[in-house]
């Protein structure tokens, strides 16, 4: 296996170079009902290498340790995860020759343990029942147990994450809807999509309207995502940064899923469907706009979830 040292030095023939340009999709059929003057796009961010949104702050989050020398050689990157972030570090982190530990809940999805498993992740499992946030303390006990053998990438506080979308999402949204987005709307999980791209098109053009949507309630069925209200703050979310916040049920995200599937061709998650439900109605309000939002990813990892029997 090529070192760490050899690796960075051309990453050109690294898979981080493949992260990011991620196509912006049309949603017409979605959008039918909407006035002549709004449109509907969505990120199609399963584009990237590992499936998912997750390979963009997980590459910055690479590049800034590897720059700091934060990771080097004997030093194994560590992190909480509910699944995607988790299945983005193992999978570059593998191309880099970097080994990745990871703090998941013990409910993920059997297709993610399966991937992070085949990408030679070793994992620690915590309470399914404590969610996101019992894998973000476990991560964090084993952190200060392990000491200086690990890099503890804590994306919830990790500047690196939203950074990654200033720098990407953001521009690639500018540039692909020729500077007329008019509303950009984006999941809360960690946060960093809506802050970083939020940032990026606000400095571009003051009245560009950013809209947050999470779960409406603390127990809920959308992967990724956080009730803000119940669960431990990011540390890079600003709760006043946008312009308002939707929240979204289960079961309007399934539904939209679904959707999704049947008449456009979008074969996503249940947080994609739930994106796209809060994209939907804060188009349904307008007799103007292009309503911009992301989804996260695709649904080959939930073909096990009841969604699709149901379907």
């Amino acid at each position: 296996m090529a070192t760490i040292h050899t690796l960075t030095q051309h990453h050109s023939s690294s898979l981080l170079d493949a992260v990011g340009r991620t196509p912006l999709l049309a949603l017409p059929r979605l959008g039918a009902g909407l006035p002549p003057g709004v449109s509907l796009y969505a990120k199609a961010e399963w584009f990237n290498p590992s499936g998912s949104v997750k390979d963009r702050p997980a590459a910055g989050i690479l590049r800034a340790a590897l720059e700091s020398g934060a990771l080097r050689p004997g030093v194994t990157l560590l992190d909480s995860t509910s699944g995607n972030m988790g299945i983005a570090y193992a999978t570059l982190g593998a191309s880099l020759g970097i080994p990745v530990r990871l703090a998941l809940p013990a409910s993920a999805s059997p297709e993610r343990f399966a991937m992070l498993g085949a990408l030679g992740a070793q994992l620690e499992r915590s309470d399914a029942l404590e969610g996101s946030d019992g894998a973000i303390l476990l991560a964090q006990q084993i952190a200060a147990h392990e000491g200086a053998a690990i890099y503890y990438a804590d994306q919830y506080n990790n500047p690196a994450n939203w950074r990654a979308h200033y720098l990407g999402t953001g521009p690639e949204i500018w540039q692909q809807t020729r500077s007329q987005v008019t509303h950009f709307v984006a999941g809360l999980g960690t946060s960093g999509t809506l802050m970083g791209a939020g940032r990026y098109l606000r400095e571009r053009n003051q009245s560009v309207r950013i809209i947050a949507f999470q779960p409406d309630g603390p127990f809920h069925g959308l992967e990724g995502l956080k009730h803000m209200p119940s669960a431990i703050r990011p540390g890079i979310y600003d709760p006043n940064f946008a312009d308002e916040t939707l929240e979204i049920s289960t079961e309007d995200a399934q539904a939209m899923t679904q959707r999704l599937a049947r008449e456009e061709g979008l074969f996503v998650g249940v947080s994609s469907g739930a994106a796209a439900a809060a994209a939907l109605r804060v188009a349904a309000r307008l007799q103007a706009g292009r309503v911009v939002t992301v989804f996260p990813d695709g649904g080959l990892k939930y073909v096990s979830q009841s969604l699709w029997e149901r379907a």
